[in-house]
């Protein structure tokens, strides 16, 4: 039988990696995923030395990660870089966790704008039709406004809908939140996962979307704070 704390949880840090450090030298998880908003004065191992040879560090990005250049570095270009789950569905410790980082913008793509219409499907239509912009960016950020790389694009949404797995990590809520999107409710039933945690709100609750049918389990997880598979705060 899988262990409970076999995969930690972590809420937006915003810089406070007390709480994820002592959990994981407590319950020697299998691994550790980070829900976004990093809060980095240093790259993410750095900020992490003393646990990552411990277990293995996973994360997605949140809205404020790329605030600044100093954020943007020591997330999107820090060593575990390719840690990031955003966009794609990996086998840790035996379950198929799918990530979804970054937030919703109008510039981009808002459920509640526009009657939900993207105003960008994918980045190389938006890059496209900003030329000006890719010169400007074509050293960093991917060609992209530094805040766009924390956008959601449909594009990943639309990836990650093909695929399946038995958790979603988000930043942005489901529905079942006040401040939520029927459009992650929609990308965890075509996923088939069972539960989502997300991050972003920093409020601990339990919740779920679906049916009979198809019952999700939600949680939300409160900043610098550890749940387990269970949801359990640890």
């Amino acid at each position: 039988m899988k262990q409970k704390n076999n995969i930690l949880f972590y809420g937006d840090p915003h810089g406070h990696y007390g709480e994820l450090i002592s959990a994981v030298e407590r319950l020697s998880p299998a691994a550790v995923v980070i829900l976004g908003d990093l809060g980095l004065k240093e790259p993410l191992e750095q900020a992490l030395a003393t646990i990552v040879d411990k277990t293995e560090l996973w994360f997605i990005h949140g809205n404020h990660d790329t605030d600044t250049d100093e954020y943007y570095d020591f997330s999107f270009g820090c060593e575990l870089a390719h840690r990031n789950l955003h966009g794609r569905v990996v086998d840790i410790a035996g379950i198929k966790i799918a990530g979804l980082g970054g937030v919703f913008r109008g510039k981009v793509w808002h459920p509640s704008f526009n009657d939900g219409v993207p105003k960008w499907d994918t980045r190389e239509n938006y890059m496209h039709c900003q030329p000006s912009i890719i010169k400007r960016n074509s050293q960093r950020y991917g060609g992209l406004p530094r805040q766009h790389n924390s956008c959601i694009w449909p594009e990943d949404v639309a990836r990650l809908s093909q695929l399946q797995a038995d958790i979603l990590v988000t930043h942005e809520a489901p529905s079942c939140h006040p401040h939520g999107f029927d459009v992650l409710d929609t990308l965890a039933m075509s996923l088939g996962v069972k539960r989502i945690f997300h991050g972003h709100h920093h409020e601990d609750y339990h919740s779920d979307i679906g049916s009979d049918e198809h019952l999700v389990l939600v949680d939300g997880v409160a900043l610098a704070k550890c749940k387990n598979e269970l949801g359990e705060t640890v």
